[in-house]
């Protein structure tokens, strides 16, 4: 049997649950056609790039399989139908990884940070001198050419 990931995006308005409910009908879809699913990952609901069928939004999930081809087609078949899944691809790979995913790694060392993932923005940064604006009353007069104060 061949190595595959998949990633399907489900819409914005679909709550964390329907989306945990899809990804286990896809599991044992995949696993009563005769394959595994190693791996299940939801990365979250994550800007899109551009709009997607008016969604600008989506929830993300990862599945890394272990299955013949005819299942992945069925699965792939299978997220077409469905109307809540936005867009989905399947790539082959030689090997699957074991410990969490690019996506999860990277959300973890934001988490590190200080300041969240912006990191520490401003810091210890004293604040803003105040300055008289224009218009405003009492302000120090300015002196002009040919003027002495």
């Amino acid at each position: 049997m061949a190595l595959y990931e998949n990633v399907f995006i489900a819409r914005q308005d679909v709550p964390t649950t329907q989306v945990e409910t899809l990804t286990n009908q896809f599991a044992e879809l995949v696993t009563n056609l005769g394959g595994t699913v190693s791996k299940k990952e939801y990365w979250g609901l994550r800007s899109l790039t551009y709009r997607i069928k008016k969604n600008r939004k989506g929830h993300y999930t990862l599945l890394n399989i272990d299955a013949p081809s005819a299942a992945v087609k069925e699965l792939e078949r299978t997220m077409s139908i469905n109307e809540d899944i936005i867009r989905f691809i399947t790539v082959r790979v030689d090997e699957l990884e074991e410990g969490p995913s690019a996506v999860m790694q990277r959300s973890a060392e934001k988490s590190d940070r200080p300041g969240g993932d912006r990191g520490d923005r401003w810091g210890d940064r004293p604040p803003r001198r105040e300055r008289p604006r224009f218009g405003d009353e009492g302000a120090a007069p300015v002196a002009t050419q040919g003027e002495e104060e």
